[in-house]
């Protein structure tokens, strides 16, 4: 099993929904986040931060004017190791709007999971027909 963690934009999250359900993914979560990419940092706060590496008198001023962070929606599902490229594919069929910001997708390990509600583990305590 895997789990599939998207990082994705807030105006994206309705249609987001619908094309998981829609490809059969019905069950996940989704939270509210804030966080930045990889715009890059100006010169002189990444010089200050080679130069005085300990000084947060002088890097923390300099850190105020960095970009801010931006509001996005951190989407969540568990789902079978055979059933993660079509999850991923779906996941930017929905979110791709070819700009910077649409977002990224971290796929992790899941060794084990457990239903509260009947104990059962493993693949079946995911399995959305058995729920």
């Amino acid at each position: 099993m895997k789990e599939i963690l998207a990082i994705i934009r807030m105006n994206k999250i309705q249609a987001t929904k619908e094309a998981l359900v829609n490809a059969g993914f019905p069950g996940f979560n989704a939270v509210k986040v804030a966080g930045r990419g990889q715009q890059a940092l100006d010169a002189e706060v990444i010089q200050a931060l080679n130069n005085h590496p300990e000084d947060t008198n002088e890097v923390l001023p300099l850190l105020a004017h960095c970009p801010r962070l931006i509001p996005k929606r951190l989407v969540s599902l568990v789902v079978p190791d055979e059933q993660v490229s079509r999850a991923v594919d779906t996941l930017i069929q929905a979110n791709q709007t070819g700009n910077s910001g649409d977002g990224k997708i971290f796929v992790l390990p899941v060794f084990d999971s457990v239903r509260v509600r009947t104990g059962e583990v493993g693949r079946v305590a995911v399995d959305e027909m058995t729920g």
